[in-house]
Formats: C-alpha cells, sequence, structure tokens
C-alpha cells in the first residue's frame, strides 16, 4: 500500500505511472524547450541504445516523476526554495521497486552535487534550469557530503542515471513511448514482491 494512493500494489503500478505520464507528461519540462514526458523517456531510450541495465533504464525513466506527486508543486526558474522531487518520487517507487530503482531516483540530485563537487568539467555541461536548480539543493557537495555519498552501494547505477538526466535535453530526439518500457518495469516491479 502506498499513502499517495491506498489501492496502488504490484500488480497496478506500472499502469498508475503509465497514467501519470499521460495526464502530466505533457508539462514544460523546468524551463527547457521539452516537456516532462519528453526528458525521461529521452533518457530511458538513450540509456537502452547504450545497454544500460534495466535498472538503469527504469532509474532514469522514472527519476522526475516526483515533479508530478510533490506536496511541494512543480519547480519553476522562479523557485527561490527546493521541493524535494527526489524525495516524492522514491517515497511512492519504494514499496514496488527494487532499492537499486529508488536509490537512483532519491539521489539523482545528490549525484548533481556530487559531481560538480568531484568533477571540474561537469559544472559546465549543465544547463541553465539545472544550474539554478543546484543553487537551490545546495550546491556542489563539501568534501565530507564528496565521501558520505561515495559510500552509497548503488554509486555506479546513481551517476548513470545522472548522465543521462543531463543528456535528456533535445528537443528534436525521437524516443521509445511509456508503453514500449512498461513491460521491462513490471518484471522489476515483480522481482521486488
Amino acid at each position: 500500500m502506498n499513502s499517495l494512493d491506498p489501492s496502488l500494489d504490484h500488480d497496478n503500478i506500472v499502469a498508475f505511472i503509465g497514467d501519470i505520464f499521460t495526464r502530466c507528461g505533457g508539462e514544460e519540462y523546468l524551463g527547457e524547450a521539452i516537456t516532462m514526458a519528453q526528458h525521461m523517456l529521452q533518457g530511458a531510450t538513450i540509456a537502452e541504445a547504450n545497454n544500460k541495465s534495466d535498472e538503469v533504464i527504469a532509474g532514469v525513466l522514472l527519476h522526475d516523476i516526483g515533479h508530478f506527486i510533490s506536496e511541494f508543486g512543480t519547480f519553476s526558474m522562479a523557485d527561490t526554495e527546493d521541493r524535494y522531487h527526489e524525495v516524492s518520487g522514491a517515497e511512492i517507487l519504494d514499496p514496488f521497486f527494487p532499492p537499486v530503482i529508488t536509490e537512483c531516483v532519491r539521489h539523482h540530485v545528490a549525484a548533481k552535487r556530487y559531481l560538480c563537487a568531484t568533477k571540474s568539467t561537469y559544472f559546465g555541461k549543465l544547463s541553465p534550469a539545472s544550474v539554478h536548480s543546484l543553487s537551490l539543493q545546495g550546491g556542489p557537495m563539501n568534501d565530507a557530503e564528496v565521501a558520505e555519498f561515495a559510500s552509497n552501494p548503488y554509486l555506479r547505477e546513481i551517476i548513470q542515471v545522472r548522465y543521462l538526466d543531463e543528456a535528456g535535453k533535445d528537443a528534436d530526439m525521437q524516443t521509445r513511448d511509456y508503453a514500449h518500457f512498461a513491460p521491462m518495469l513490471q518484471r522489476l516491479v515483480d522481482s521486488a514482491r
């Protein structure tokens, strides 16, 4: 059961997420030239084309689902406070998906902060919206935060999702649709029962 919708279970969570994509996916993606659904589907399509694991594909496909379900609302370029969409997204997925996927969702924001602190070229690759949200999310990590984050057992997958997150911002890219990924998501849900 889930506090967002008590009727959610392992048999209907994938359809529930599909409905979110249908109803809300057309919303503008955080000041970018694409929609929310395009952004998430681009990351998943790129991951699949590069033979990433199903867990990474699912992680990037679902990483921003919290923008649709956060009690704090959706991010805008006028924001002066973080809305913690990564926490909301992980909370809805946690009862249904393997931990690696929910950790990718929960920590994709922290991964941006981590990469800005540990990779000298990463900050320069961020879009203006990502730079703005980074300022709200605490900026680059300090040394203690870097050391703690680096100990996450799913660090490799989380970092892959972060790079795919940044790659999924192409206004001209053709993607697979949600229905293409739904059977894979259901397999992952079934594996977590």
